[in-house]
């Protein structure tokens, strides 16, 4: 990913949303790669991942960015577990599995500015994991372990179905108390 971190911001402050800046928090940034997965990956892959929040804690706004990976892209989420452990599921962001709940969106083979994987997601794309305490529909408790850096993002592949690339979401987003 050499794209300018600039260029990413401004593309990402395009995505479709009709909210006004005062709305949402800061941004924060990702970048991914096999050596943040458990067990670690030797992958050429990397991405990057960007997300700021609503200030009224309803919306979570997202862009995904990947390219390089060793397998063909089949899905990625957010995952509710600490650095260095493995959790559940808590929120797709896409897959080309068809096992996202209704609506999620289909992955590119590469993801970049000119096809980033984007959204806003709500209460209703938050599907658990309940078996950690977050059940279907808490963006709340999503936003509670993002903040308190109990979230990661990955990007699983045909050659890493358990995932190729990662990056752990930092504690405290930006502007956020």
């Amino acid at each position: 990913m050499r794209t300018n971190v600039l260029s990413l911001l401004g593309g990402f402050l395009l995505v479709a949303s009709t909210a006004s800046a005062q709305e949402w928090t800061p941004i924060v940034e990702l970048q991914l790669s096999g050596y943040s997965e458990v067990p670690a990956l030797a992958s050429p892959g990397s991405g990057r991942f960007l997300a700021r929040g609503s200030l009224d804690g309803t919306r979570i706004q997202w862009m995904l960015l990947y390219e390089n990976l060793a397998g063909t892209v089949t899905q990625s989420h957010i995952h509710f577990g600490a650095d260095g452990t493995n959790g559940g599921i808590s929120l797709f962001l896409c897959s080309n599995l068809g096992n996202g709940p209704e609506g999620t969106q289909a992955c590119p083979a590469t993801s970049t500015m000119e096809s980033p994987v984007t959204g806003i997601a709500t209460a209703a794309d938050v599907i658990g994991p309940s078996a950690q305490g977050i059940a279907a529909g808490e963006l709340k408790k999503l936003i509670d372990a993002i903040l308190a850096g109990k979230a990661y993002v990955n990007v699983h592949s045909s050659t890493y179905p358990s995932g190729e690339i990662r990056a752990q979401l930092p504690p405290g987003i930006p502007g956020r108390p």
